[in-house]
């Protein structure tokens, strides 16, 4: 068979669905084997975007999303996106056309050393130099992709290579290797340290999400009373209706989870990495007994440097020390933090008066209000990304989904797409204007692909975040302003629904009609 034929029988036989991405000349041949294929080829209007759908399918349903994009521009458009796969854990694996063989050695038309370029933000990548290593290399980026800790990989096909002739099938995907289960002298002292504790604290990260371990950390807090702070990519590990949630780690405006870290006598991170969130942040003296409960050794840092590590499979773990938690009859008093979460939860549940103007905050509790458990929000980066973090109770994994590790400008609209295609759910893409008009080009591959879902457009005319950074270091702002266009022509001229609601009745009517729909709606909050 023809080598792009192969690949793309790779790509099928690791049950792939979806491929995003931009056509280009090299990669013609693959093109072509794609469309006679099972696997659905969804072109985008940016590489970006295609990464951006490929990271959010990944993080969504823990099987790698596929991105494409030819040689030269094509290739380095993907890397932001690719990049942010990387750093929150989301499998993805990332394909890019190539010139042919015989002109790489030599400067030549839109060649650049891909592969080099995408080493610092891949778990693996490698050129596919001939047809014999397409099987292996197809299911090593798979297999790399998504073994725990996930993260992206990447493939480069030469256009000559795709072209030619090979002989060989492609490799059976295998059941993921799973990770040992805990040690139990390890459990042991672990054990020992909670009875030892007045005043224990769970942290939970992207972990407890990405592994599927939720069900068991919340078994764990409901036997022990351990009260749990997230990370923002750890959101719906615990119900935030739980007793012992206190939402999120750095918790803004409302210092209480960060009075909780400071009183407690033990902290015990669940699937925590410090790419999510600096530990220097919560571990002020740096002196707090800490457990690391991960699929991999804690980093080294000075601000993070655990005294225990029990590295494993967290869901095992987790329900072998509920176990030996429930046999010792251990139960901690839930009274220390109870009066700190009751002032977490009136603070983000503060209904506006009737004059109040529209900001992130106060919207968020109406945007809770109409959107089920199960509804996905996904947000864009800037300085609603905070509020949603630390402002908007999430009740179930993977719910609300936030670029993190990154942090980049551009993921929700996309996002939304890869969304939509994978769940069931109501899905709303929260973002500020800056972060909008970079990938919102994508709502014609919305339409174009059939997706039905909310975009979230709070305007403040602004790179809202950089401002209030700067004008709280320096009591102004420079560089930072913004002009927009007419929001609800650009929806119209998209051919979607708009609407800019100007009271609070208004707004509420209005979230309700969009997320009732199947259409493509856009929402522009105007915010001061």
């Amino acid at each position: 068979m023809k080598a792009s034929d192969l690949l793309v029988g790779c790509l099928e036989r690791e049950a792939v669905e979806y491929v995003f991405g931009v056509p280009g000349e090299e990669t013609e041949d693959l093109l072509f084997s794609l469309r006679d294929s099972d696997i659905r080829f969804i072109p985008v209007r940016h590489e970006q975007g295609a990464a951006f759908m490929a990271d959010v399918h990944g993080r969504l349903t823990g099987e790698a999303g596929v991105c494409l994009g030819t040689l030269g521009p094509g290739a380095t458009n993907l890397l932001t996106g690719v990049a942010d796969a990387n750093l929150d854990k989301a499998p993805l694996v990332a394909i890019t056309g190539q010139g042919g063989l015989e002109r790489l050695h030599k400067e030549s038309h839109q060649a650049l050393d891909i592969v080099q370029m995408f080493e610092p933000i891949t778990k693996w990548n490698t050129q596919l130099n001939d047809p014999d290593v397409i099987t292996e290399s197809v299911r090593k980026a798979f297999k790399v992709a998504e073994y725990e800790k996930p993260g992206a990989t990447h493939l480069e096909f030469p256009e000559d290579v795709a072209g030619s002739d090979v002989d060989a099938s492609p490799m059976d995907a295998r059941e993921r290797v799973r990770l040992a289960s805990p040690d139990s002298d390890l459990l042991q002292q672990v054990q020992a340290l909670l009875e030892e504790a007045d005043r224990p604290l769970i942290i939970t990260g992207n972990g407890a999400v990405r592994t599927g371990a939720a069900t068991q950390l919340r078994e764990f807090v409901e036997t022990t009373g351990i009260p749990v702070a997230s990370t923002y990519s750890g959101k719906g590990a615990i119900s935030d209706r739980s007793p012992q949630s206190l939402l999120t780690l750095d918790s803004g405006d409302h210092q209480e989870a960060s009075d909780a870290i400071e009183m407690a006598d033990l902290i015990l991170t669940v699937g925590y990495d410090i790419a999510e969130h600096d530990p220097a942040g919560w571990n002020k003296g740096a002196d707090t007994v800490i457990v690391h409960i991960d699929s991999e050794p804690a980093e080294v840092y000075e601000a993070y440097n655990p005294n225990l590590e029990l590295v494993c499979d967290l869901s095992t773990a987790l329900e072998k020390l509920t176990e030996r938690m429930n046999e010792s009859e251990t139960q901690f008093d839930e009274t220390w933090y109870s009066d700190l979460r009751d002032h977490i939860l009136e603070d983000v549940a503060a209904d506006p008066s009737g004059d109040d103007p529209f900001t992130v905050r106060t919207v968020l509790p109406v945007l809770r209000e109409v959107m089920d458990d199960e509804d996905v929000l996904i947000s864009d980066v800037g300085s609603h990304k905070m509020q949603i973090a630390q402002n908007f109770p999430t009740y179930e994994p993977n719910t609300c989904i936030i670029s993190n590790g990154l942090a980049s400008m551009g993921i929700s609209v996309p996002g939304g797409i890869a969304a939509d295609l994978t769940t069931d759910a109501e899905v709303v893409a929260a973002t500020g204007d800056g972060g909008f008009l970079m990938n919102g080009a994508e709502i014609e591959t919305a339409t174009r692909v059939g997706c039905g879902y909310t975009i979230l457009l709070f305007n403040d005319d602004d790179y809202g975040l950089i401002s209030e950074k700067q004008h709280a270091h320096r009591g102004e702002s420079f560089g930072t302003k913004l002009t927009n266009p007419d929001f609800m022509t650009l929806a119209e001229s998209f051919d979607i629904e708009g609407y800019r609601p100007e009271d609070w009745d208004e707004l509420e009517e209005t979230l309700r009609d969009a997320l009732a729909t199947d259409e493509m709606s856009l929402v522009e909050i105007p915010i001061e």
